[in-house]
């Protein structure tokens, strides 16, 4: 049944609606982009990864501080809430700082194929730190494109990497899972508060930084479903206008508060259902949200 289920997810799932609410915290409207990662939140209280039922299928969560900083404040660890846990097991392996890149290099990603089995599922959002320095301090940047491109560096401790394009390593995410009958799911990546005029005079929030047309010929080409849940996220904060928007960021332009991960756990779910991905199947009916009631009526 996994199997079938598997090859039932379509490409290009749309986000319905998303109804968002402030979060009654104060924040900042960034009102011009930077293509350099904000500073990582600290680590420090972080829930620890619980062991897994091996009878049950796993929805594993792989990203960055968007999805896991410190405990609540990811969308990744407010998932498991939509879900029953009784049928499926959510492992949120998200960390923060990581691009595309650094999660393979250090390790975490074979750490994640060690868990992972056949009738699994992935999801896979990254991009906020691929556009940071490819060597110097903090060597996280990857190659714009999609490419088999490559560059050699040399790091601040004299090590040597080879540096590759967002698209040869989130291929290899791809490839990965399935070598293990798992299935990869790539999400769109979550909304910054960064705001800008448009030609109507109105104020409007920026809704790609530059990673989803990637992301777009990626999935085509490897057939793999891609989950939108950013831009009816953007539409959804643009109804809330900027100053009701910027309360749900109250650190920087990227990190939410609790109420905006939860949110952002809701836009990944709405997604789902909008695709009628076979992930729906083990949602808790009803949604545990009040405010999320009805969002699957896209």
């Amino acid at each position: 049944m996994r199997d079938s289920a598997a090859r039932s997810i379509g490409f290009g799932c749309v986000l319905g609606l998303l109804l968002l609410a402030g979060s009654g915290l104060p924040g900042q409207v960034v009102a011009s982009p930077s293509q350099e990662p904000p500073a990582t939140p600290q680590q420090i209280t972080v829930a620890r990864d619980l062991p897994l039922n091996p009878a049950l299928p796993t929805i594993f969560v792989v990203g960055d501080s968007t999805a896991r900083n410190q405990a609540d404040l990811g969308w990744g660890d407010h998932l498991a809430h939509f879900f029953d846990l009784t049928r499926v097991n959510i492992a949120n392996r998200a960390i923060a700082g990581r691009s595309s890149r650094t999660y393979i290099k250090e390790g975490t990603w074979d750490r994640v194929q060690a868990e992972m089995k056949k009738g699994d599922f992935v999801l896979i959002q990254m991009g906020h730190n691929d556009g940071g320095q490819l060597d110097g301090a903090k060597p996280r940047g990857t190659l714009k494109g999609i490419g088999d491109e490559s560059r050699d560096v040399t790091l601040a401790n004299g090590e040597k990497e080879t540096v590759h394009t967002y698209g040869w390593y989130m291929r290899k995410y791809i490839a990965d899972t399935r070598a293990h009958g798992a299935t990869p799911i790539l999400l769109t990546l979550t909304i910054r508060n960064i705001w800008t005029a448009g030609a109507d005079g109105k104020q409007h929030i920026e809704r790609d930084m530059g990673y989803d047309e990637f992301l777009r010929q990626i999935a085509a080409a490897e057939h793999v479903a891609l989950v939108d849940m950013a831009s009816r996220e953007a539409d959804a904060l643009e109804t809330l206008g900027p100053a009701e928007a910027a309360r749900l960021f109250p650190i920087d332009h990227t990190h939410t508060s609790a109420e905006g991960a939860k949110l952002n756990a809701g836009a990944v779910v709405n997604a789902l259902l909008s695709c009628q991905s076979p992930l729906a199947a083990w949602l808790v009916h009803p949604l545990p949200d009040a405010k999320m009631q009805g969002m699957h009526n896209p």
